[in-house]
């Protein structure tokens, strides 16, 4: 006995080392193809700092609409610059091996399920799908919302705001990418609250009713991180940060209610 599950124990070693060869060679597949498509990459990545962007187009039209003039774009130039010598090669390399890992993310996660899933009872099975495909879609809409909205609004601010004339910005290239980086991760992991809620409350740690009675305190806490992660001042970037987070917490509220229903 003792030595049927040695080997089944290897077994399952191997079949884990071969789903990670897959999912790595996958991975220095679309990270290549990224590295070579060097311009269109940072083309995307670079779109929030030019004046054109489609963002700064919406909200002249908005402005041109609604005759609210005072928040219509002004036009902007940002300059970038680099201190070190292999620092753009480096970059080069890192952000494909980000945007490759981005490409083939839904192959790496099917290899893993498929790992774990003769482990799963069919009813873990039935959950588990549905978790991992709206888990990602929901981070996909978050890291969407940072780009055409949070980071080009905040970036706008930030790269016009000077504590004296006489200092004017040069935007190193590090402090850009991350800083666009973080914002996209941020914003990825707190469109994640409708599923660590949803886990919660089949784990019996959550009910709705909880979540009901402190929907004033959650009001006011999305509003701060909204006014933090927006330091543009503004009442419509801020309204439009603030409310799909709050969105995203009612939304918990029906989750965990079905879910606890579930559980019962």
């Amino acid at each position: 006995m003792s030595e049927q599950k040695v080997s089944s124990f290897w077994d399952h070693l191997d079949v884990l080392r071969k789903a990670l060869l897959r999912c790595l060679i996958v991975w220095i597949i679309g990270s290549v193809a990224a590295f070579c498509f060097k311009e269109a990459l940072f083309g995307l990545l670079f779109a929030p700092s030019r004046d054109d962007f489609i963002s700064y187009q919406g909200l002249a039209w908005l402005c041109e609409k609604t005759g609210w003039q005072s928040l219509c774009p002004d036009s902007f130039q940002a300059l970038f610059i680099n201190t070190e010598l292999a620092a753009q090669f480096m970059t080069h390399i890192k952000v494909a091996l980000g945007a490759g890992l981005v490409v083939v993310l839904p192959y790496v996660l099917v290899q893993l399920y498929g790992f774990v899933a003769p482990a799963l009872y069919d009813r873990e099975k039935r959950h588990a799908a549905p978790i991992i495909i709206w888990g990602t879609l929901l981070f996909l809409l978050g890291v969407l919302m940072n780009y055409f909205i949070i980071f080009p609004f905040a970036f706008r601010f930030l790269n016009d705001y000077q504590v004296y004339e006489g200092v004017k910005n040069q935007i190193s290239l590090s402090s850009y990418l991350s800083t666009l980086i973080m914002l996209n991760l941020l914003m990825g992991v707190l469109f994640e609250i409708p599923i660590v809620n949803y886990l919660l409350a089949k784990a019996g740690l959550l009910r709705a009713e909880t979540l009901k009675k402190y929907r004033r305190h959650a009001i006011v806490a999305i509003a701060i991180v909204a006014a933090v992660i927006t330091p543009t001042g503004d009442a419509v970037t801020l309204t439009l940060v603030t409310l799909p987070i709050y969105l995203l917490y009612e939304a918990s509220i029906i989750i965990v209610r079905h879910a606890t229903h579930g559980n019962g």
